[in-house]
């Protein structure tokens, strides 16, 4: 399998920032790793693995960013009004800087699928839902996709643009995005097992508000036996796929 590793200065942080390629063709990907987690867990935990026949067959190439969580939506104390303008550099950081790369390598101007799991699934439906003409397709497991929890209910303009279900709430009927994103592949998937409490009714939250605005999505509840870990993320990573991009 072709891997690439990439360390480049950002402007927007202030600092170098990581990541890695997987695959030498196909959809391209952006994958983000749960909370405060790193650009390499995806391949720690065995996700590089369980794709592997989509990478090495040239069905999918993988982009996997790096994260500054601590400082933002999992940082213990501080300023929120801080640290949702960091979060928000980090998204400029992805969006003007890493995206721009990752269409250098991938040598197209393709949308990218997003995902990732627990809050790498919301910073992949933040991404989405912010930029679906970069985005065409979400997969999202186990995620929650309002910011109450992260910012101690604190809100302002920046909050709410990086609030899902605060923005598409507040979104006018008209706008052009909700017709963009039903030309798009939502999917949202959460289990009922283990440590799954707090996801299920994030997701269930995300559920209303896109059918009160009229987005189609495909929510899927799994089983009380499925948890919130990565040997079900794999399972469902696997059962997925094959609707955005096919079959390897």
């Amino acid at each position: 399998m072709h891997v690439e590793y990439h360390k480049e200065y950002s402007r927007f942080l202030g600092r170098d920032m990581e990541f890695k390629v997987y695959g030498h063709g196909g959809k391209p990907v952006l994958a983000v790793p749960c909370q405060n987690g790193r650009f390499f867990d995806w391949e720690n935990f065995g996700m590089i693995e369980t794709l592997s026949d989509y990478l090495e067959g040239g069905a999918l190439q993988l982009f996997t960013v790096d994260t500054i969580d601590a400082e933002t939506v999992s940082a213990q104390g501080g300023s929120p009004y801080e640290r949702v303008r960091r979060h928000e550099a980090w998204y400029n950081y992805v969006i003007e800087e890493l995206l721009p790369h990752i269409r250098a390598i991938h040598g197209s101007g393709e949308a990218l699928l997003a995902t990732g799991c627990s809050m790498g699934a919301y910073h992949a439906a933040n991404f989405f839902f912010r930029r679906p003409d970069f985005f065409d397709s979400v997969i999202a497991l186990s995620g929650i996709y309002d910011t109450g929890d992260m910012y101690g209910g604190y809100m302002d303009e920046v909050v709410y643009a990086n609030d899902p279900c605060a923005s598409l709430s507040g979104m006018p009927l008209d706008h052009p995005y909700l017709s963009l994103f039903n030309r798009r592949t939502l999917i949202f998937c959460v289990g009922q097992g283990a440590w799954e409490e707090a996801l299920l009714a994030g997701t269930r939250r995300l559920e209303d508000v896109l059918r009160r605005k009229g987005i189609r999505a495909w929510v899927d509840y799994w089983g009380l036996d499925v948890d919130h870990d990565w040997p079900w993320w794999k399972k469902q990573m696997r059962y997925f796929l094959p609707h955005v991009v096919g079959r390897p």
